[in-house]
Order: C-alpha cells, then structure tokens, then sequence
C-alpha cells in the first residue's frame, strides 16, 4: 500500500465494488461530472470496467483509497492514460460523499505524485477537471501543480456544456510534501 499522511491506496477489493458502485457511480450527476461517457446504468452482478481491475492493462493503475487510520474505504484514485515513451499520465480521483471536504483529496493526489515520479519515473502528470471544480482545483494546486489552460465547453455535463481547467506538474517541479 502507498500511503500518504491521511489516506492509503492498495488494490482494489471484490468488498469495495458494491460500495463504489452505489455511493460514486449509481449516482447520476456525481458520475457525470466524473467521467467523459454518458451515464448509464449497469446491472448488478455485471462485471463494470470503472470498478473490475484488470490487472494486466499497463495504460492504467487503478486504486481504492482507504483512511490510514481504521482502513475505511473514501473513494478510488487512478493513474490513467500512462503513456511509458513520452513518460507522461494523468491522475484521477473521487471520493465517497461522507469523506469529501475532510483534505482527502489533496493527500490523494501526493500519493499519486510520489507514485508517478518516483515509483513509476514519469516526468509530468496531469490532471483535468470540470472549471467549477474547486475541491479538486485546490487538491491539484495545493501539489504544485499549474494552471495551463481552460478548454472552453468542452464537456457535456448534464445537458450543457462545461469549461475544463487543464493543469500540469513536471517531475522537476514537484515538490514532495507540499500539500498542507
């Protein structure tokens, strides 16, 4: 397990899979706002990509995040998008309603910084998330990571369309230890 000063992100449990999919993805707007598909509901027992691991994909690493202290499960994070020549991947997360607001996120994202950088040796990470975004936006900026663009309603989001906000943290930048 990666562990940060809060949280730690170990390997995705059968236990975990009921959790996530009612809490993070049964959940309309929450998951529309998360992901780049539309909705859709999947059926019980189905075997649904966002959640099943398959361990032999290298484009992406998925975890669940649990509080260090007492192993509750607070939400999943990903690096994703891994791209091995360029050394470059993209970080994702969500957390479960009751553990939002409570600096998770941004412990989040330094573990997946130290994961990318040290462990994995990327040279940049990269994160995109919806304009109106603040939890996340702070997370990101609170690791070093810089504003570098704004994709103008580029996201359908429950009937409109949403400005993305595109950040980047390069490896000689990154800072470990700076969130706080």
């Amino acid at each position: 397990m990666l562990k940060g000063g809060k949280v730690g992100l170990r390997a995705r449990h059968e236990e975990d899979i009921p959790i996530l999919r009612a809490e993070l993805y049964d959940d309309v707007v929450n998951a529309s706002r998360a992901e780049s598909r539309p909705w859709r509901p999947v059926s019980p027992g189905a075997k649904d990509p966002r959640l099943v691991v398959d361990d032999t994909a290298q484009g992406s690493v998925p975890f669940s995040v649990v509080e260090l202290e007492g192993g509750t499960l607070v939400g999943t994070a990903t690096l994703w998008g891994i791209d091995t020549h360029n050394r470059v991947a993209h970080i994702g997360l969500a957390l479960l309603p009751a553990s939002r607001g409570q600096g998770y996120g941004t412990d989040v994202v330094a573990v997946l910084c130290h994961y990318g950088f040290v462990v994995r040796g990327l040279h940049r990470l990269q994160i995109e998330t919806l304009a109106d975004n603040a939890p996340m936006l702070r997370s990101a900026e609170r690791n070093g990571f810089v504003r570098e663009g704004v994709l103008r309603s580029s996201a359908w989001v429950m009937g409109e369309f949403v400005d993305e906000v595109l950040l980047g943290l390069l490896a000689q930048d990154w800072k470990p230890g700076l969130e706080g």
